[in-house]
Protein backbone atom coordinates (compact mmCIF):
# COMPACT_ATOMS: atom_id res chain seq x y z
CA UNK A 1 0.00 0.00 0.00
CA UNK A 2 1.32 3.52 -1.24
CA UNK A 3 2.23 5.86 1.90
CA UNK A 4 0.38 9.12 1.83
CA UNK A 5 2.18 10.50 5.21
CA UNK A 6 3.73 13.66 5.18
CA UNK A 7 7.90 13.52 5.08
CA UNK A 8 9.17 14.82 8.31
CA UNK A 9 11.73 17.19 6.66
CA UNK A 10 9.92 18.24 3.82
CA UNK A 11 7.10 20.58 4.70
CA UNK A 12 5.60 19.99 0.63
CA UNK A 13 5.56 16.53 0.82
CA UNK A 14 1.68 16.98 3.15
CA UNK A 15 -0.93 15.11 0.64
CA UNK A 16 -3.34 18.29 0.60
CA UNK A 17 -0.63 21.04 -0.90
CA UNK A 18 1.00 18.34 -3.23
CA UNK A 19 -2.39 18.36 -4.72
CA UNK A 20 -2.77 22.21 -4.54
CA UNK A 21 0.37 22.18 -6.42
CA UNK A 22 -0.88 19.36 -8.71
CA UNK A 23 -4.24 21.45 -9.49
CA UNK A 24 -2.74 24.78 -10.02
CA UNK A 25 -0.08 23.26 -13.10
CA UNK A 26 -3.50 21.13 -14.22
CA UNK A 27 -1.82 18.08 -13.66
CA UNK A 28 -3.86 14.95 -12.25
CA UNK A 29 -1.05 13.32 -10.91
CA UNK A 30 2.77 12.88 -10.18
CA UNK A 31 3.53 10.74 -12.74
CA UNK A 32 2.01 12.97 -15.38
CA UNK A 33 5.00 14.99 -14.46
CA UNK A 34 7.41 12.38 -15.38
CA UNK A 35 6.18 11.27 -18.53
CA UNK A 36 8.94 12.63 -20.76
CA UNK A 37 11.07 9.44 -19.23
CA UNK A 38 11.19 6.61 -21.07
CA UNK A 39 9.76 3.85 -19.19
CA UNK A 40 13.44 1.91 -19.80
CA UNK A 41 14.83 4.56 -17.83
CA UNK A 42 12.33 4.49 -15.01
CA UNK A 43 12.17 2.45 -11.77
CA UNK A 44 9.93 -1.15 -11.88
CA UNK A 45 10.33 -2.31 -8.33
CA UNK A 46 11.13 -0.76 -5.18
CA UNK A 47 14.53 0.05 -4.45
CA UNK A 48 15.69 -2.20 -1.26
CA UNK A 49 16.67 0.25 1.23
CA UNK A 50 17.69 -0.65 4.77
CA UNK A 51 15.07 -0.13 7.67
CA UNK A 52 14.98 3.84 8.73
CA UNK A 53 17.41 5.18 10.77
CA UNK A 54 16.13 7.22 14.28
CA UNK A 55 18.68 10.47 14.05
CA UNK A 56 20.68 9.08 16.67
CA UNK A 57 21.41 5.28 15.30
CA UNK A 58 22.08 7.50 12.20
CA UNK A 59 24.80 9.62 13.88
CA UNK A 60 26.25 6.89 15.10
CA UNK A 61 26.44 4.86 12.07
CA UNK A 62 28.20 7.89 10.26
CA UNK A 63 30.61 8.44 13.42
CA UNK A 64 31.37 4.68 13.24
CA UNK A 65 31.86 4.87 8.90
CA UNK A 66 34.02 8.55 9.29
CA UNK A 67 36.19 7.04 11.65
CA UNK A 68 37.59 4.60 9.35
CA UNK A 69 39.31 7.38 6.94
CA UNK A 70 43.23 8.08 7.30
CA UNK A 71 42.85 11.74 7.29
CA UNK A 72 45.26 14.33 6.21
CA UNK A 73 44.90 16.16 9.70
CA UNK A 74 46.23 12.64 11.28
CA UNK A 75 48.98 12.28 8.40
CA UNK A 76 51.10 13.82 6.48
CA UNK A 77 49.54 14.41 2.97
CA UNK A 78 51.76 15.15 -0.25
CA UNK A 79 48.40 14.11 -2.38
CA UNK A 80 46.72 16.96 -4.91
CA UNK A 81 45.59 15.46 -8.35
CA UNK A 82 42.60 17.90 -8.41
CA UNK A 83 41.95 19.03 -4.52
CA UNK A 84 45.01 20.38 -2.77
CA UNK A 85 45.89 20.78 0.94
CA UNK A 86 46.36 24.29 1.07
CA UNK A 87 46.14 26.86 4.26
CA UNK A 88 42.43 28.15 4.81
CA UNK A 89 42.68 31.12 7.75
CA UNK A 90 40.47 30.83 10.86
CA UNK A 91 38.37 34.30 9.48
CA UNK A 92 37.42 32.17 6.58
CA UNK A 93 35.24 29.58 8.04
CA UNK A 94 34.57 31.71 11.11
CA UNK A 95 32.10 34.27 7.83
CA UNK A 96 31.30 31.14 5.98
CA UNK A 97 29.80 30.03 8.75
CA UNK A 98 27.76 32.77 10.24
CA UNK A 99 23.73 32.64 10.16
CA UNK A 100 23.37 35.44 7.73
CA UNK A 101 24.11 33.74 4.66
CA UNK A 102 22.20 30.23 5.14
CA UNK A 103 19.34 29.88 3.27
CA UNK A 104 17.03 27.08 2.40
CA UNK A 105 16.43 27.69 -1.09
CA UNK A 106 18.42 29.87 -3.77
CA UNK A 107 16.67 33.05 -3.06
CA UNK A 108 14.48 35.40 -6.12
CA UNK A 109 17.29 37.18 -8.16
CA UNK A 110 15.98 40.81 -5.98
CA UNK A 111 16.37 39.41 -2.59
CA UNK A 112 19.64 38.67 -0.02
CA UNK A 113 21.47 41.98 -1.33
CA UNK A 114 24.53 41.07 1.24
CA UNK A 115 24.79 37.90 -0.50
CA UNK A 116 24.68 39.59 -3.81
CA UNK A 117 27.23 42.35 -2.99
CA UNK A 118 29.61 39.00 -1.13
CA UNK A 119 29.38 37.12 -4.55
CA UNK A 120 29.87 41.10 -6.27
CA UNK A 121 33.33 41.13 -4.62
CA UNK A 122 34.41 37.54 -5.50
CA UNK A 123 33.83 38.14 -9.32
CA UNK A 124 35.35 41.83 -9.33
CA UNK A 125 38.57 40.54 -7.10
CA UNK A 126 38.54 37.20 -9.57
CA UNK A 127 38.69 39.92 -12.57
CA UNK A 128 42.03 41.85 -11.18
CA UNK A 129 43.50 38.60 -10.39
CA UNK A 130 42.84 37.03 -14.14
CA UNK A 131 43.25 40.55 -15.62
CA UNK A 132 39.65 39.84 -17.22
CA UNK A 133 36.10 42.12 -17.07
CA UNK A 134 33.75 39.47 -17.41
CA UNK A 135 33.60 36.57 -14.36
CA UNK A 136 30.80 34.08 -13.55
CA UNK A 137 29.67 32.97 -10.90
CA UNK A 138 31.15 29.49 -10.25
CA UNK A 139 30.22 26.37 -11.38
CA UNK A 140 30.57 22.87 -9.54
CA UNK A 141 34.41 21.97 -10.33
CA UNK A 142 37.10 23.24 -12.87
CA UNK A 143 36.35 19.99 -15.10
CA UNK A 144 32.53 21.30 -15.30
CA UNK A 145 34.42 25.08 -15.97
CA UNK A 146 36.27 23.87 -18.76
CA UNK A 147 33.17 22.26 -20.18
CA UNK A 148 30.87 25.01 -20.36
CA UNK A 149 33.64 26.81 -22.07
CA UNK A 150 34.10 24.22 -24.64
CA UNK A 151 30.42 24.27 -25.50
CA UNK A 152 30.49 28.38 -25.54
CA UNK A 153 33.61 27.87 -27.90
CA UNK A 154 31.53 25.62 -30.38
CA UNK A 155 28.52 28.35 -30.37
CA UNK A 156 30.83 31.44 -31.11
CA UNK A 157 32.64 29.39 -33.58
CA UNK A 158 29.76 27.02 -35.28
CA UNK A 159 32.44 24.18 -35.20
CA UNK A 160 32.29 21.09 -33.50
CA UNK A 161 35.79 19.27 -32.47
CA UNK A 162 38.04 20.40 -29.55
CA UNK A 163 42.33 20.19 -28.73
CA UNK A 164 42.71 19.17 -25.38
CA UNK A 165 45.87 18.81 -23.89
CA UNK A 166 46.75 15.07 -23.14
CA UNK A 167 48.64 16.14 -19.76
CA UNK A 168 45.40 16.61 -17.84
CA UNK A 169 43.30 15.10 -15.13
CA UNK A 170 41.37 12.28 -16.14
CA UNK A 171 38.79 12.67 -13.68
CA UNK A 172 38.50 16.29 -15.63
CA UNK A 173 38.85 14.99 -18.87
CA UNK A 174 36.21 12.70 -18.05
CA UNK A 175 33.61 15.72 -16.39
CA UNK A 176 34.65 17.47 -20.53
CA UNK A 177 34.01 14.18 -22.43
CA UNK A 178 30.69 14.18 -20.70
CA UNK A 179 29.82 18.23 -21.83
CA UNK A 180 30.74 17.36 -25.31
CA UNK A 181 28.34 14.56 -25.79
CA UNK A 182 28.14 11.04 -26.91
CA UNK A 183 28.44 10.88 -31.00
CA UNK A 184 24.55 10.15 -31.37
CA UNK A 185 23.67 13.02 -30.13
CA UNK A 186 23.44 16.59 -32.10
CA UNK A 187 25.61 18.51 -30.11
CA UNK A 188 28.39 16.40 -30.05
CA UNK A 189 31.78 18.05 -29.92
CA UNK A 190 35.10 15.81 -31.39
CA UNK A 191 38.01 15.72 -28.56
CA UNK A 192 41.59 15.62 -30.47
CA UNK A 193 44.18 14.90 -27.75
CA UNK A 194 47.55 16.88 -28.43
CA UNK A 195 50.50 14.70 -27.09
CA UNK A 196 52.83 16.17 -24.56
CA UNK A 197 56.73 15.70 -25.37
CA UNK A 198 58.19 13.67 -22.82
CA UNK A 199 61.68 14.93 -22.43
CA UNK A 200 59.93 18.65 -20.50
CA UNK A 201 56.23 17.54 -20.28
CA UNK A 202 55.43 21.02 -22.63
CA UNK A 203 52.29 20.74 -25.34
CA UNK A 204 53.67 19.38 -28.63
CA UNK A 205 53.51 22.45 -30.71
CA UNK A 206 54.05 19.86 -34.12
CA UNK A 207 51.39 17.71 -33.01
CA UNK A 208 49.22 20.68 -31.92
CA UNK A 209 49.21 22.08 -35.95
CA UNK A 210 48.42 18.78 -37.06
CA UNK A 211 45.52 18.57 -35.35
CA UNK A 212 43.94 22.01 -35.29
CA UNK A 213 41.63 23.02 -38.73
CA UNK A 214 38.86 24.33 -40.15
CA UNK A 215 36.98 22.49 -37.44
CA UNK A 216 38.66 23.24 -34.76
CA UNK A 217 36.48 25.67 -32.16
CA UNK A 218 38.67 25.69 -29.33
CA UNK A 219 42.38 24.67 -28.09
CA UNK A 220 42.31 23.98 -24.50
CA UNK A 221 45.26 23.81 -22.33
CA UNK A 222 46.24 24.23 -18.48
CA UNK A 223 49.40 25.96 -16.84
CA UNK A 224 50.58 24.38 -14.33
CA UNK A 225 49.57 20.91 -16.32
CA UNK A 226 48.63 18.31 -14.29
CA UNK A 227 51.78 17.25 -14.33
CA UNK A 228 52.65 20.53 -12.32
CA UNK A 229 54.79 21.66 -15.19
CA UNK A 230 54.03 25.50 -15.95
CA UNK A 231 53.49 25.09 -19.84
CA UNK A 232 55.66 28.61 -21.17
CA UNK A 233 54.70 28.40 -24.74
CA UNK A 234 51.61 29.75 -24.33
CA UNK A 235 51.38 32.95 -26.93
CA UNK A 236 52.53 29.99 -28.94
CA UNK A 237 49.52 27.31 -28.10
CA UNK A 238 47.74 30.48 -28.67
CA UNK A 239 48.87 32.01 -31.82
CA UNK A 240 48.39 28.56 -33.46
CA UNK A 241 44.70 28.16 -32.41
CA UNK A 242 43.95 31.54 -33.11
CA UNK A 243 45.53 31.44 -37.28
CA UNK A 244 42.52 28.66 -37.20
CA UNK A 245 39.83 30.90 -35.90
CA UNK A 246 39.45 28.54 -32.74
CA UNK A 247 39.01 30.05 -28.88
CA UNK A 248 42.00 29.41 -26.43
CA UNK A 249 40.82 28.46 -23.48
CA UNK A 250 43.19 27.71 -20.14
CA UNK A 251 43.40 26.03 -17.46
CA UNK A 252 44.97 28.12 -14.33
CA UNK A 253 45.43 27.38 -10.82
CA UNK A 254 44.73 30.99 -9.35
CA UNK A 255 47.36 30.76 -6.34
CA UNK A 256 49.90 30.46 -9.11
CA UNK A 257 48.77 33.94 -10.17
CA UNK A 258 50.84 35.74 -7.97
CA UNK A 259 53.71 34.47 -9.34
CA UNK A 260 52.86 33.55 -13.13
CA UNK A 261 51.82 35.40 -15.78
CA UNK A 262 47.99 35.36 -16.10
CA UNK A 263 46.70 33.77 -19.33
CA UNK A 264 44.83 36.42 -20.56
CA UNK A 265 48.19 38.55 -21.30
CA UNK A 266 49.15 35.53 -23.91
CA UNK A 267 46.39 35.01 -25.89
CA UNK A 268 43.37 33.27 -23.44
CA UNK A 269 39.76 33.89 -24.96
CA UNK A 270 38.16 32.36 -21.57
CA UNK A 271 40.02 31.43 -18.45
CA UNK A 272 38.61 28.73 -16.55
CA UNK A 273 39.99 26.95 -12.82
CA UNK A 274 39.48 25.79 -9.54
CA UNK A 275 38.71 27.69 -6.66
CA UNK A 276 39.18 25.36 -3.85
CA UNK A 277 42.77 26.63 -3.58
CA UNK A 278 42.04 29.70 -2.28
CA UNK A 279 40.07 29.20 1.26
CA UNK A 280 37.96 25.74 0.65
CA UNK A 281 39.06 23.16 2.77
CA UNK A 282 39.71 19.80 0.80
CA UNK A 283 36.58 17.81 1.14
CA UNK A 284 34.85 14.40 -1.08
CA UNK A 285 31.12 14.05 -2.49
CA UNK A 286 30.42 17.61 -2.98
CA UNK A 287 31.65 20.67 -5.60
CA UNK A 288 34.93 22.11 -5.32
CA UNK A 289 34.36 24.65 -7.40
CA UNK A 290 35.60 26.05 -10.54
CA UNK A 291 35.47 29.28 -12.34
CA UNK A 292 34.99 30.98 -15.38
CA UNK A 293 36.03 34.47 -17.42
CA UNK A 294 36.60 36.44 -20.24
CA UNK A 295 36.97 39.52 -21.96
CA UNK A 296 33.98 41.91 -21.18
CA UNK A 297 32.46 41.07 -24.80
CA UNK A 298 28.96 40.78 -25.64
CA UNK A 299 29.90 37.71 -27.74
CA UNK A 300 31.14 36.21 -24.91
CA UNK A 301 28.57 37.64 -22.66
CA UNK A 302 25.55 35.89 -24.16
CA UNK A 303 27.08 32.54 -24.68
CA UNK A 304 27.63 31.69 -20.74
CA UNK A 305 25.41 29.79 -19.09
CA UNK A 306 26.20 30.55 -15.55
CA UNK A 307 24.54 33.50 -13.36
CA UNK A 308 26.46 37.43 -13.02
CA UNK A 309 26.19 39.56 -10.51
CA UNK A 310 25.65 43.68 -11.50
CA UNK A 311 25.79 46.63 -9.72
CA UNK A 312 23.66 49.22 -10.01
CA UNK A 313 22.60 53.14 -8.52
CA UNK A 314 19.53 52.81 -6.62
CA UNK A 315 16.80 55.81 -6.70
CA UNK A 316 18.71 56.51 -2.84
CA UNK A 317 21.28 59.13 -4.11
CA UNK A 318 25.05 57.40 -3.16
CA UNK A 319 23.14 53.49 -2.64
CA UNK A 320 24.05 50.79 -4.61
CA UNK A 321 22.12 47.68 -5.23
CA UNK A 322 23.04 44.49 -6.43
CA UNK A 323 21.16 41.73 -8.87
CA UNK A 324 21.52 39.06 -11.02
CA UNK A 325 21.80 39.98 -14.76
CA UNK A 326 21.74 38.07 -17.87
CA UNK A 327 19.17 35.31 -16.21
CA UNK A 328 17.52 34.66 -18.77
CA UNK A 329 20.22 32.66 -21.00
CA UNK A 330 20.43 30.33 -17.93
CA UNK A 331 18.85 27.34 -16.97
CA UNK A 332 17.18 29.25 -14.39
CA UNK A 333 15.73 31.37 -16.96
CA UNK A 334 14.93 29.47 -19.88
CA UNK A 335 14.91 25.81 -18.06
CA UNK A 336 16.17 23.02 -20.50
CA UNK A 337 16.01 26.42 -23.05
CA UNK A 338 19.04 27.62 -21.84
CA UNK A 339 22.72 27.95 -22.96
CA UNK A 340 23.40 24.31 -20.71
CA UNK A 341 22.32 23.42 -17.42
CA UNK A 342 24.18 24.98 -14.63
CA UNK A 343 23.99 24.88 -10.57
CA UNK A 344 24.20 26.68 -7.45
CA UNK A 345 25.19 24.07 -5.13
CA UNK A 346 28.67 26.33 -4.96
CA UNK A 347 27.70 29.53 -4.56
CA UNK A 348 28.31 29.34 -0.55
CA UNK A 349 32.31 29.16 -1.69
CA UNK A 350 32.18 32.49 -3.45
CA UNK A 351 32.01 33.53 0.04
CA UNK A 352 34.91 31.52 1.45
CA UNK A 353 37.19 32.69 -1.71
CA UNK A 354 36.19 36.39 -1.35
CA UNK A 355 37.39 36.23 2.22
CA UNK A 356 40.46 34.12 1.14
CA UNK A 357 41.26 36.89 -1.81
CA UNK A 358 40.88 39.90 0.13
CA UNK A 359 43.14 38.79 3.09
CA UNK A 360 46.10 37.90 0.90
CA UNK A 361 45.77 41.05 -1.40
CA UNK A 362 48.30 41.41 -4.11
CA UNK A 363 51.70 40.49 -1.99
CA UNK A 364 50.35 37.46 -0.12
CA UNK A 365 49.36 35.76 -3.24
CA UNK A 366 53.28 36.67 -4.21
CA UNK A 367 54.57 35.38 -0.78
CA UNK A 368 52.23 32.29 -0.82
CA UNK A 369 53.23 31.98 -4.55
CA UNK A 370 57.08 32.26 -3.94
CA UNK A 371 56.92 29.90 -0.80
CA UNK A 372 55.34 27.50 -3.09
CA UNK A 373 57.99 27.21 -5.60
CA UNK A 374 60.46 27.06 -3.38
CA UNK A 375 59.04 24.52 -1.14
CA UNK A 376 58.16 22.09 -4.15
CA UNK A 377 61.38 22.85 -5.40
CA UNK A 378 63.03 21.57 -2.44
CA UNK A 379 60.95 18.94 -2.10
CA UNK A 380 62.13 17.44 -5.90
CA UNK A 381 65.78 18.14 -4.80
CA UNK A 382 65.38 15.83 -1.59
CA UNK A 383 63.81 12.90 -3.51
CA UNK A 384 66.03 13.20 -6.89
CA UNK A 385 69.06 12.84 -4.19
CA UNK A 386 67.84 9.13 -3.38
CA UNK A 387 69.25 6.27 -5.15
CA UNK A 388 66.39 4.52 -7.61
CA UNK A 389 64.23 8.43 -7.47
CA UNK A 390 64.08 10.21 -10.68
CA UNK A 391 61.89 13.29 -11.08
CA UNK A 392 60.55 13.78 -14.51
CA UNK A 393 60.24 16.98 -15.58
CA UNK A 394 62.58 18.74 -12.93
CA UNK A 395 62.30 22.48 -14.02
CA UNK A 396 59.76 24.45 -14.40
CA UNK A 397 56.80 23.48 -12.38
CA UNK A 398 54.97 24.89 -9.83
CA UNK A 399 53.49 22.64 -6.55
CA UNK A 400 53.35 19.14 -8.35
CA UNK A 401 56.11 17.36 -10.11
CA UNK A 402 56.19 13.61 -11.11
CA UNK A 403 58.77 11.23 -9.45
CA UNK A 404 59.58 8.53 -11.52
CA UNK A 405 60.72 5.07 -9.42
CA UNK A 406 61.39 2.94 -12.31
CA UNK A 407 64.87 2.12 -11.21
CA UNK A 408 63.35 0.72 -7.05
CA UNK A 409 62.49 -2.70 -6.60
CA UNK A 410 59.33 -1.98 -5.60
CA UNK A 411 55.96 -0.22 -7.93
CA UNK A 412 54.51 2.96 -6.38
CA UNK A 413 51.42 0.89 -5.13
CA UNK A 414 53.30 -0.29 -2.83
CA UNK A 415 55.91 2.15 -1.82
CA UNK A 416 52.68 4.29 -1.35
CA UNK A 417 51.42 1.48 1.08
CA UNK A 418 54.20 1.00 3.08
CA UNK A 419 54.55 4.78 2.98
CA UNK A 420 50.84 5.01 4.65
CA UNK A 421 52.55 2.84 7.50
CA UNK A 422 54.73 5.11 8.01
CA UNK A 423 51.88 8.04 8.74
CA UNK A 424 52.56 9.38 5.05
CA UNK A 425 50.10 9.60 1.82
CA UNK A 426 52.32 9.30 -1.29
CA UNK A 427 51.91 10.70 -4.69
CA UNK A 428 49.00 10.08 -7.13
CA UNK A 429 50.05 6.93 -8.86
CA UNK A 430 50.30 7.38 -12.38
CA UNK A 431 50.44 3.97 -13.96
CA UNK A 432 47.10 3.59 -14.67
CA UNK A 433 46.41 6.75 -16.82
CA UNK A 434 50.19 7.22 -18.20
CA UNK A 435 51.31 4.34 -18.93
CA UNK A 436 54.14 5.56 -20.59
CA UNK A 437 55.91 7.40 -17.63
CA UNK A 438 56.41 4.19 -15.69
CA UNK A 439 56.41 3.72 -12.41
CA UNK A 440 55.64 7.53 -11.35
CA UNK A 441 53.96 9.43 -8.53
CA UNK A 442 52.56 12.76 -9.06
CA UNK A 443 53.62 14.47 -5.39
CA UNK A 444 52.01 17.79 -4.49
CA UNK A 445 54.01 20.42 -2.04
CA UNK A 446 52.39 23.58 -1.05
CA UNK A 447 52.94 26.00 1.83
CA UNK A 448 51.05 23.78 4.21
CA UNK A 449 54.42 21.40 4.63
CA UNK A 450 57.47 22.38 6.43
CA UNK A 451 61.06 21.77 5.77
CA UNK A 452 60.95 19.44 8.46
CA UNK A 453 57.55 18.02 6.48
CA UNK A 454 59.52 17.27 3.24
CA UNK A 455 62.57 15.80 4.78
CA UNK A 456 60.44 13.20 6.91
CA UNK A 457 59.11 12.51 3.45
CA UNK A 458 62.50 11.99 1.67
CA UNK A 459 63.90 9.94 4.52
CA UNK A 460 60.57 7.61 4.31
CA UNK A 461 61.17 6.65 0.96
CA UNK A 462 64.29 5.96 1.42
CA UNK A 463 63.63 3.48 3.68
CA UNK A 464 61.07 2.22 2.13
CA UNK A 465 62.87 1.46 -1.17
CA UNK A 466 66.27 1.40 -0.13
CA UNK A 467 66.51 -0.65 3.53
CA UNK A 468 64.61 -3.55 2.65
Amino acid sequence: MRDHTAHPYMANSVPAIKQEMLDAIGAGSIEELFVQIPQDHRTTRPIALPPALTENQLRRHLVETLSKNRTAEDNLNFLGAGVWQHHVPAAVDEVVRRNEWLTSVFGEPSSDHGRNQAWFEFCSQLGELLELDLVALPVRSWGVAAGHAIRMAARLTGRNEVVVVRAIDPERLAVIENFCEPVQMPGHIAIRQVDFDPASGLMDLDHLRSLVGPDTAAVYFETPSYFGVIERQGAGIAAIAHAAGAEVIVGVDPISLGVLETPANYGADIVVGPMQPLGVHMNIGGGVSGFMASRDEERYAHQYPTLFISIAETTQAGEYGFGLSLFEQSSYGLRDKGNDWTGHSVYMWAIANAVYVAMMGPQGFQEVGHLILQRAHYAAHKLSAIPCVRVTFPSGFFKEFVVNFDGAALGVAEINKRLLAEGIFGGKDLGRDFPELGQSALYCVTEVHTQADIDRLAAAIDKVINDE
